[in-house]
């Protein structure tokens, strides 16, 4: 089974930025005494959320798989080449208040995200490429068809793992973490907090677990600052 080095297709970072800001923004006219970045994470959090699912990397792979088939002592093989193209996807309506976590000491603001999801892979039949033909076999049995299906499922399966190998995940993984930082930072930096942003998976979150160790999730200040009113 043939592996071809991946081709990034395009990074397509998830707009989230401006409803967030707008939110912020719309905060600070609301609350004398200065922005809260407690409140202004929990606005920024629901736009987050408000927009579904992110697709912030695409990449699309190649299979070469090559199958044979030997009967009555005659034999036949077919060679496909499969490019295929995967989506690497995450949920933001799984995000709630207890995923977003601020530490007052540090200043910093932190987002544990739902899983990495992978989409596909989505073929194009057109691209296809298919090579032998099974010769005197092929014309006297299904080889052929048995070979095509053969192919299929050993390309589709080639396809994903090319997908889930450690640089498409991390690329998909830093893009989708740049893209939801913005979203946080931007209404924070706007309402002129001096404030860090980080986003974690929950893979690097159980690495490292010093970020969320050390703060409060808005969902329990929140509750605090409710309980004080």
């Amino acid at each position: 089974m043939g592996r071809l080095p991946l081709v990034v297709l395009a990074l397509l970072i998830g707009l989230l930025g401006g409803a967030a800001l707008v939110a912020g923004i719309n905060l600070l006219k609301l609350f004398n005494g200065g922005p809260s970045p407690v409140v202004i994470a929990s606005s920024s959090l629901q736009s987050v959320r408000e927009q579904a699912r992110l697709t912030p990397f695409a990449a699309r792979f190649v299979a070469v798989v090559t199958a044979t088939q030997n009967r009555f002592g005659l034999s036949a093989q077919k060679t496909l080449i499969m490019p295929g193209l995967v989506r690497y996807e995450v949920d933001l309506a799984k995000l709630n208040q207890r995923d977003v976590r601020w530490n007052a000491g540090s200043k910093t603001l932190s987002v544990l995200l739902p899983p990495l999801e992978i989409a596909g892979p989505e073929i194009n039949l057109t691209e296809l490429r298919e090579y032998g033909g099974g010769g005197l076999l092929s014309a006297l049995t299904d080889a052929r068809t048995s070979l095509d299906a053969a192919n299929r499922d050993a390309a589709q399966k080639e396809l994903l793992w090319q997908a889930r190998q450690p640089l498409p995940l991390k690329l998909a993984r830093d893009a989708a973490k740049h893209a939801v930082e913005r979203s946080f930072a931007m209404p924070l930096k706007a309402a002129g907090l001096d404030a860090k942003v980080v986003a974690l998976f929950p893979e690097e979150a159980g690495r490292d677990p010093s970020l969320l160790d050390r703060s409060r999730s808005i969902e329990e200040v929140l509750k605090e600052q409710s309980g004080k009113s």
